[in-house]
């Protein structure tokens, strides 16, 4: 054979392997999604961070990138701004953006109660209820809030106006306990592990607790379908693979949840989240568990439930007929595998 012929059938053999390569199905690029979560150390939101340590979105051929925004507001105006595909965060925010025109819907729905707690400062003793708000600085997250909705709701459903009290916004974690400590708030609502962190230490005492179903129900009315992923419906509509993709993911990290302990829950969380008390950490997973769906689908009567509650207060909801059917969708989380 001629030193031509030999090169020639080598050449065709180096470009028929890299055709091959390159449409092997294991050289297909994962597909990138951003999410945003209102602050994903915090236990109502431990969905996100639990689904990527399980490798459950790789498992889908996905490559979501998980971005951290201690309040829920500011992770949603990040997705209305086009920066990231989703959010983690309340579900109450697609019933407010609806009033403003704008249609966001639930994909999966994680928590049936807010998991959220108001805590009444040691310095304080005088509160005892939302009735005595009346010149109180309020620890939220951050102003337009979910826990600023549930704040101002509880404050007028005590019969105060919204200009009676300040919201202040102190984040979560250590910047609300500094606030607390410092008598910048006199009470906050907040979640775990901020919570227990200030019970520990009597710092703080619970003045309503959401976060069980029993609790929600007295505070609030009802079911009050809380943490979720939510996305914009036009996105949705069309991507519908890749939202498929995502809450298959989403509801094999429910039917774990479900199915595992705090403490085998807490393991596959990173340690830092769990400031330094994993006991803690863990007892307030294994007492708050229950707040999770199993199976992601939005608790029947739960949307009316927070329109209730959203229009209590938001002048913008007041009069305006809001599509519930539009604020959610059970379409994916049924199909999921």
């Amino acid at each position: 054979m001629s030193l031509a012929r030999i090169l020639l059938d080598s050449a065709a053999t180096t470009a028929l392997v890299a055709t091959m390569a390159l449409s092997a199905p294991s050289a297909r690029a994962d597909e990138k999604v951003s999410i945003m979560v209102g602050g994903y150390e915090k236990q109502i939101y431990l969905p996100a961070k639990l689904t990527e340590a399980l490798g459950y979105f790789k498992d889908e051929g996905l490559d979501v990138e998980l971005l951290n925004e201690p309040a829920g507001v500011d992770a949603e105006n990040e997705m209305l701004a086009g920066a990231v595909q989703g959010v983690v965060g309340f579900y109450d925010h697609c019933i407010d953006l609806q009033a403003k025109g704008k249609f966001v819907e639930s994909i999966v729905q994680f928590s049936q109660a807010p998991g959220e707690v108001e805590l009444v400062s040691a310095k304080h003793p005088e509160i005892k209820s939302p009735a005595d708000f009346k010149g109180m600085s309020l620890g939220v997250t951050g102003l337009g809030s979910s826990t600023n909705f549930l704040t101002e709701y509880l404050a007028v459903k005590n019969g105060l106006k919204l200009g009676d009290f300040t919201s202040v916004p102190v984040g979560a974690g250590t910047t609300f306990i500094a606030a607390m400590q410092q008598d910048k708030i006199q009470a906050g609502m907040t979640t775990e592990p901020t919570i227990t962190r200030l019970l520990k230490t009597g710092e703080a005492s619970v003045l309503i607790d959401m976060r069980t179903m029993e609790g929600t129900k007295a505070a609030l009315g009802g079911t009050y379908p809380a943490a979720s992923l939510y996305m914009q419906t036009d996105w949705v509509e069309a991507h519908k693979d890749t939202v498929q993709k995502l809450a298959n993911a989403f509801v094999k990290t429910q039917k774990f949840i479900n199915t595992h302990t705090g403490a085998e829950i807490a393991d596959k969380m990173p340690k830092d989240y769990y400031v330094g008390d994993k006991e803690g950490y863990v007892k307030a997973l294994d007492a708050g568990k229950a707040m999770f769906t199993p199976d992601g689908i939005m608790p029947e009567g739960g949307p009316e439930t927070v329109l209730t509650v959203l229009s209590a207060f938001k002048k913008e909801l007041q009069g305006k007929q809001i599509d519930l059917s539009k604020t959610y969708t059970s379409e994916f989380v049924k199909n999921a595998k």
